[in-house]
């Protein structure tokens, strides 16, 4: 297992992220066919074992989405040991994943966040312009969480108005900068200068905590909880990934092209942008409803 993890790493490039489900999945697995197969080797494991792990989750009420991720962890691993001649027939031909309900992504509406951004007090304190710098990124840029605390001092361009992330599979792209985010980040760069001068440590990462570490996943979560819960009480509203979706289902409603919305996601097919056309279908159904004389 631990090969096929180094594989994932250094050949597929999946985030860290994805790896540590990979490994969270498989070590589950292993676990089972060893408690109720005396199974030691997953090479060994066929079709029908694996489809009895499928089972038994079903039955404990996972959602099929992780169900989904799991199976998609033993493809990849599968797949792997046939690649290397550990197996000679992939058992995971035969598996077919349950179906899943398709689920439209939360997003807080454009009115609450402008609100949030443009009326809020932040406090002129480091943390304060951090903490607008954050939920301005992420919203001003629509980026992931892992791009978010990934960007460096020299990723950040003034003078072109763009910041270069990276994204899944190490794959860069550069996203504009509105003015309202420049601005923030020109105010948030002279406060942290102020705060910590301009030594090394302070030109690396581009948000820091208040001791000068690069900033992380959890502190990033409870602050967009903190300023969202503000203007929205449904939990599933309160992480940075609504952000993102807010920012591409805003832009679909202002009328942005498709193919540029899936370039400033960085998503690799369009397939994964067009699940935010659900916007652009609740429109037409409210002009529907207003003018046709049959509505």
């Amino acid at each position: 297992m631990e090969l096929f993890f180094d594989y994932l790493r250094f050949e597929r490039r999946f985030s860290p992220h994805t790896v540590l489900s990979y490994q969270t999945d498989l070590r589950q697995f292993a676990a089972f066919l060893l408690k109720n197969y005396e199974l030691a080797d997953l090479a060994q494991a066929d079709h029908m074992l694996i489809r009895s792990w499928i089972v038994e989750l079903m039955q404990q009420q996972h959602d099929p989405r992780t169900v989904n991720r799991k199976i998609a962890c033993l493809r990849s691993y599968y797949k792997y040991l046939l690649r290397t001649n550990v197996i000679v027939r992939n058992p995971m031909l035969r598996i077919t994943a349950p179906k899943m309900a398709k689920k439209l992504p939360d997003f807080v509406p454009e009115d609450s966040l402008n609100n949030l951004l443009n009326s809020f007090e932040f406090p002129d304190t480091f943390i304060g312009r951090r903490d607008q710098l954050v939920l301005e990124l992420l919203y001003g840029t629509g980026i992931r969480l892992s791009e978010l605390i990934g960007i460096q001092h020299d990723d950040v361009s003034l003078a072109s108005h763009t910041v270069r992330v990276t994204g899944k599979g190490n794959k860069q792209r550069v996203v504009p900068l509105n003015p309202t985010l420049r601005l923030v980040l020109e105010r948030y760069l002279a406060q942290k200068q102020t705060e910590f001068g301009t030594s090394d440590n302070a030109r690396s990462a581009l948000l820091v905590t208040d001791k000068l570490e690069p900033l992380y996943e959890k502190l990033v979560y409870r602050t967009v909880k903190h300023y969202l819960g503000q203007i929205t009480t449904a939990s599933a509203q309160q992480h940075p990934h609504v952000l993102r979706h807010s920012f591409a289902t805003h832009l679909l409603g202002k009328g942005a092209d498709l193919n540029a919305i899936k370039e400033l996601l960085g998503h690799a097919n369009l397939a994964a942008t067009q699940v935010y056309t659900h916007l652009s279908i609740d429109k037409l159904k409210a002009v529907f409803e207003k003018a046709h004389p049959k509505a």
